[in-house]
């Protein structure tokens, strides 16, 4: 398999001959506001730009939305997706506000999928703890397995939990992708993986790599690479952890 950040969440995914677009986020660099009631008010979301062309992002056959947030999928990605390719849904009412865009073949992931040979099985998170949950809502991760590859778990936007203690322990991921920055809004906690959860995935998963991704893209991810990595290297985990840079492919 080989795992390319585009940027923020937004990977490439190649995997079993096939190419997925997980969590595409499309829009220019500043294009959008700052999320409200957060820190950093004076930038504009995205913060960076893209290193990678349109083009090569496009070029998928797949698409896979963990949850309906704008920075997992927006204006700019509904308007490039082609209408006719196939997208998966964490569950119905997300199924339906995506075909509510004009896409024709959404299909959700409440039950285990199987795209071209390859078994999607759908994972819980939590976007948050306590009241905070009320207003991130449901999200999920998502497990690709296929004999020729190794089975790959992508996280989505959750802490380290017993969700993603379960889906470890159920599916035995060699390679987990977690969305880290430690996004947090003014009150209430973070809502993204902080650098503890991180290495917490790690001594979770002791035989896995883990990629971190959903870094130094948006106003309000406060942890950021330099950060993690001097984190890791205390907790003696680099040889654990991978933070790829934004365009950076990894191969496993």
């Amino acid at each position: 398999m080989k795992i390319q950040l585009i940027r923020n969440a937004t990977l490439v995914l190649q995997y079993a001959d096939k190419k997925f677009l997980i969590d595409p986020f499309l829009s220019d660099k500043g294009a959008m506001p700052p999320f409200p009631n957060t820190p950093n008010q004076h930038l504009s979301n995205p913060t960076v730009s893209f290193t990678t062309s349109m083009e090569e992002i496009l070029d998928v056959d797949a698409v896979i939305v963990t949850h309906l947030h704008p920075d997992h999928f927006d204006n700019k990605a509904k308007e490039l997706l082609p209408k006719e390719i196939t997208v998966y849904a964490q569950n119905k009412e997300d199924m339906e506000v995506i075909k509510g865009e004009g896409f024709q073949n959404v299909l959700s992931l409440e039950e285990d999928s199987v795209f071209e040979g390859i078994t999607l099985s759908r994972t819980d998170g939590k976007h948050g703890a306590g009241e905070i949950l009320k207003q991130t809502g449901q999200v999920c991760g998502i497990v690709f397995n296929h004999p020729k590859e190794k089975t790959l778990y992508v996280a989505g936007d959750t802490l380290f939990n017993e969700d993603v203690q379960d889906a470890i322990q159920t599916h035995q991921p060699e390679v987990i992708v977690v969305n880290a920055g430690a996004a947090q809004f003014l009150e209430g906690g973070p809502i993204t993986m902080t650098k503890e959860d991180v290495a917490k995935t790690s001594q979770e998963a002791t035989s896995a790599t883990i990629v971190v991704s959903h870094m130094e893209a948006l106003n309000h991810c406060l942890l950021t690479r330099d950060e993690l990595k001097q984190y890791i290297e205390e907790k003696d985990l680099l040889n654990n952890i991978l933070i790829p840079n934004d365009g950076e492919t990894l191969s496993f």
